[in-house]
């Protein structure tokens, strides 16, 4: 889990707690199971119908992935840039064909880096690879910010349903005008609670859940796209039998200086 995901939306919740509690006794005005219903029924019943089920349900997957860890962060992909540099001191020395079934463990799974040694050991030209391994980055990027766009779309449309709420507490509460003392004043009440609360529900999932989880995921797949990008650079180098010391200072010159391993200082 991500930790710092967890406290963000737990200090958002929080501070919406404590500015109720500091300026009301009866909490329980806020709690509205119908004005609830409508943001969120509403918010999925026109996401649903805006976009396929599929990727509708995936996108809802990936709230919940809002709070897991990335799949690919700093040092991961520092690590994979340094297998590049091991693989080119293979090349360099035993071959491109050496380079056969010299990858390790979750590397056997990863798509990417799969093809891109196939690519170079069958001695395909620098430009096939990357127009190839480009092609399968930029799809496998576009598959997955889908989702993107439909919880973004959530994140509109909630708000918008709270207004719709607004509009039916307001109806209420105008037509309870119309009775006696008593009723009036009970149904103004009720009508002004489901007015203002749907409005708030609606822009608070928006703000916590929705926008957050889309803005997360979209930066994890331009990550990971930014890795993939860096593995085919350094497929490319390979298939240009660039030496190891260039393929370092390549790579490197991607990466943050600051996450750069300081190389030991030569004996005088």
């Amino acid at each position: 889990m991500s930790l710092y995901s967890i406290a963000g939306f737990l200090a958002g919740i929080g501070l919406f707690i404590t500015a109720i509690a500091m300026n009301t006794d009866n909490a329980m005005l806020f709690l509205s199971v119908s004005s609830f219903l409508l943001v969120v029924g509403g918010t999925l019943a026109n996401a649903f119908l805006s976009f396929q089920g599929r990727y509708v349900v995936e996108a809802l997957r990936d709230i919940g992935r809002m709070f897991s860890h990335a799949r690919i962060n700093q040092n991961i992909y520092l690590a994979e840039s340094r297998r590049v540099i091991e693989w080119a001191t293979i090349a360099q020395k035993k071959g491109l064909l050496a380079l056969d079934d010299n990858l390790k463990g979750d590397e056997v799974r990863d798509r990417i880096l799969k093809t891109g040694i196939e690519l170079v050991v069958d001695n395909h030209t620098p430009d096939a690879i990357r127009d190839l391994l480009g092609n399968m980055i930029q799809s496998a990027y576009d598959r997955a910010t889908r989702q993107v766009d439909i919880l973004r779309n959530m994140a509109s449309t909630a708000p918008a349903f709270g207004m719709i709420g607004t509009l039916i507490g307001l109806i209420i509460m105008l037509d309870g005008m119309g009775g006696d003392d008593a009723n009036a004043a009970a149904s103004l009440g009720q009508g002004l609670a489901v007015a203002l609360l749907t409005t708030l529900y609606g822009v608070a999932i928006a703000r916590l859940i929705f926008q957050p989880a889309a803005d997360k995921n979209l930066q994890r797949e331009e990550i990971y796209r930014f890795r993939n990008c860096l593995m085919m650079e350094g497929f490319i180098m390979l298939a240009e039998q660039q030496t190891p010391r260039y393929i370092e200072a390549r790579i490197n010159s991607f990466l943050d200086p600051k996450h750069i391993p300081a190389k030991p200082k030569r004996s005088q």
